[in-house]
């Protein structure tokens, strides 16, 4: 089923970008960024009547807002590519150290070893959206610029893995496999608020837990990039 190491990767920064969609830096915030995009109020997105006018402004805001920060993660993911050329001729030494840098993000999302200047507040917020859909664009580059540190090690991650790849396209594939993880769940959610809240109510108290499961898979590729292991994943799939 999965054919090559490279193969791994790009399905890997798809689960990131959805665990950094399940994180408490995003999840909560869904209905109030879907509200801002729009200009529509919370009780005309639950509605379940809502006319064909409401919904395509819904869905046409939604993507321009995706495009906008998956536009910022893949330049991200080719400069990270680009600029880990300079350092190919030492590509053991940029593995151990990426390896390294995964493995302690991995324990400061699961509360074992937290990381002072992860834990404070860096967002970048525009108070007032700029008008129309362009302005939709301009908050999906703020959200992404403005990256919040509890999601800050997951997308630190997957441009370390970035920037050991030998080829640009791999790298602005990779940040834009992490964007698309990101990308549709917060769509769907969007087309269906009234159910994603019951669904959110119902699973918010596990935001912890899934906080401690995706700090564990880090740990573990990281230890993999460390060792230069990742082909164990490939061999165990491939059965």
């Amino acid at each position: 089923m999965f054919g090559t190491t490279s193969d791994i990767t790009v399905i890997s920064a798809i689960i990131a970008g959805i665990l950094s969609f399940l994180s408490p830096c995003v999840l909560p915030l869904v209905p109030s960024f879907i509200t801002y995009l729009t200009g529509l109020s919370l009780a005309e997105l639950q509605s379940e009547n809502n006319n064909k006018k409401a919904r395509l402004k819904i869905v046409t805001h939604s993507l321009l807002f995706i495009a906008g920060f998956t536009a910022v993660f893949v330049i991200l993911g080719a400069s990270a590519t680009m600029a880990g050329g300079f350092l190919r001729n030492h590509m053991d030494i940029m593995r151990r150290v990426g390896g390294g840098l995964i493995i302690l993000f991995g324990l400061h999302i699961s509360g074992l070893i937290p990381i002072k200047f992860l834990l404070g507040e860096k967002r970048f917020t525009l108070h007032n959206k700029p008008v129309g859909y362009i302005g939709s664009v301009i908050v999906g580059i703020a959200f992404a610029a403005g990256w919040t540190p509890c999601i800050g090690p997951i997308l630190a991650s997957i441009l370390s893995v970035a920037a050991m790849e030998s080829k640009v396209y791999r790298g602005i594939l990779l940040l834009f496999a992490y964007s698309m993880g990101l990308a549709i769940p917060f769509f769907l959610a969007s087309l269906a608020l009234n159910k994603f809240i019951l669904i959110f109510n119902r699973f918010k108290k596990y935001i912890r837990l899934f906080e401690i499961i995706t700090g564990i898979l880090l740990v573990i590729a990281g230890f993999l990039i460390f060792f230069d292991k990742l082909n164990y994943i490939q061999k165990l799939l491939s059965y």
